[in-house]
């Protein structure tokens, strides 16, 4: 199969039928084969019941974990499924604790705000976040990354790939930098899997989060977290629960026995329906390639840049393909109005204050697609095809 091949898969994903997609960095199209995942979660709960817990359901985080780990290129019972990313922070957070000589997280200000959030809240507890700031085009140098990082950090958070602008960090001189000093690192996936390859391995994180509902294809509820093997084994997470437990059922009210996997980084009782509606999509991508989705979606990405160029839009994203994943975000005059008017005809995209209108075409998008959605984009500035003054149908943009 080659590139243009993978035009095939899109019968497999029904809202193409209708609908110009191009917004997979915010919730990947869903996979028709979802649908029967779902049905078989339904009819085993009404045919099965609670015996769904022992023939499958209780190791089942586990089961998703390798499916995540193959297309990352993480090892075998190093992945463990949490309900979003800021909870899987969490417990990656929750494995150290703060002393007075090392006490400090260093995040980036171009990171996504629900993580930011949450150390901000740790900060109550006895950590003290520096946030590395975002130049004018939201990008992060990394030397400002490495002039944050001393013997008092603890753990670097940051984003491999940032959501605003789609631009690919590089954490290889990060991870070095922190090592040095006995920090860790949490590099923050959920804007690479699925569309740039990742190996885990080789990038020498201690951990990496990220989730199925974006390119992934997988909806919401199945985020992840990859820990480093030989972390693994000694990490004792103080956000837990009994999923992460060697006897659950053994329902002893001491010292919780943790697992060997990465299920000891696992808390309470899952989110069955969310792991069901996950399979097909990560089935997908293993199956099309992520070199395969990277290769076609570097051609897609440079004709949006080429569109919006010719259009006059001015856009934040890198012109340098290796720095650039599979979004880029136009700016068009009064962009979050245009983005309604897109989406009203059914072209699916979103804005973003700064940035403007993130445009995120997926494997199974074409370039035919692209130069409709980027002309009809064209004829709305021009014409200005939309009412300024119309009140938000939403808080979501």
């Amino acid at each position: 199969m080659n590139i243009d091949d993978l035009d095939l898969w899109r019968r497999e994903f029904p809202i193409l039928e209708h609908t110009v997609y191009m917004i997979s960095n915010s919730l990947g199209a869903m996979p028709a084969a979802a649908a029967d995942s779902l049905a078989d979660y339904a009819r085993t709960w009404a045919t099965r019941g609670v015996r769904a817990w022992e023939e499958r359901w209780w190791e089942m985080s586990r089961e998703i974990g390798d499916k995540l780990g193959a297309v990352i290129g993480a090892p075998a019972g190093s992945v463990s499924v949490h309900a979003n990313v800021t909870t899987a922070t969490a417990v990656a957070l929750s494995c150290l604790q703060p002393r007075p000589d090392r006490n400090r997280i260093v995040c980036l200000a171009s990171d996504f705000p629900s993580t930011i959030y949450l150390f901000h809240a740790m900060e109550s507890l006895g950590w003290v976040l520096t946030i590395v700031p975002a130049e004018a085009d939201f990008s992060v140098r990394v030397d400002r990354v490495l002039d944050a990082i001393d013997e008092r950090t603890a753990l670097v958070a940051l984003s491999h790939v940032l959501f605003k602008t789609s631009y690919i960090m590089d954490p290889a001189p990060v991870v070095a930098a922190a090592h040095e000093v006995g920090a860790l690192v949490l590099l923050d996936g959920y804007q690479s899997a699925g569309i740039i390859p990742v190996d885990i391995e080789a990038l020498g994180v201690d951990f990496f989060t990220g989730g199925c509902l974006k390119w992934l294809c997988g909806g919401p509820g199945a985020a992840f977290l990859a820990t480093r093997p030989d972390l693994l084994r000694t990490l004792r997470p103080h956000l837990t629960g009994w999923l992460a437990h060697r006897a659950p059922f053994a329902f002893d009210i001491g010292a919780l026995d943790p697992r060997d996997d990465a299920m000891r980084m696992m808390g309470g009782t899952p989110s069955i329906p969310a792991y069901y509606a996950a399979l097909p999509g990560l089935d997908i991508i293993k199956a099309v390639g992520v070199d395969r989705i990277r290769a076609k979606s570097k051609r897609m990405t440079a004709r949006v840049l080429e569109l919006a160029d010719k259009y006059g839009f001015p856009s934040v994203a890198s012109r340098d393909p290796e720095r650039l994943a599979g979004t880029v975000a136009v700016n068009p005059p009064d962009a979050l109005h245009v983005s309604r008017a897109l989406k009203a005809r059914d072209f699916l995209v979103d804005y973003r204050p700064g940035v403007g209108i993130r445009i995120s075409p997926h494997f199974y998008n074409t370039m035919d697609e692209i130069d409709r959605l980027m002309a009809d984009l064209a004829h709305i500035v021009e014409h200005k095809a939309y009412d300024r003054d119309a009140p938000s149908p939403s808080v979501v943009t």
